[in-house]
C-alpha cells in the first residue's frame, strides 16, 4: 500500500480490489478503480495537488 502525507487534513492511500487498485483520501475522496497501480498513484497525487 503506497502512502502519501502532505498535510494534516489529506492523507492518500492506494487500495487493492482484486484485480484493481484504488487510491482514496482521508478526506472521503476515492478515485476509479485501475488496473495499473501507477496509475492509481497518479490519480492521487491529482487529487492532492487540487486537479
Amino acid at each position: 500500500m503506497a502512502e502519501q502525507r502532505q498535510d494534516d487534513q489529506h492523507f492518500t492511500t492506494t487500495v487493492e480490489q482484486g484485480r484493481f487498485c484504488a487510491a482514496r483520501c482521508s478526506c472521503g475522496w476515492r478515485g476509479p478503480a485501475r488496473r495499473a497501480r501507477s496509475k492509481a498513484r497518479s490519480d492521487a497525487e491529482s487529487h492532492m495537488s487540487g486537479e
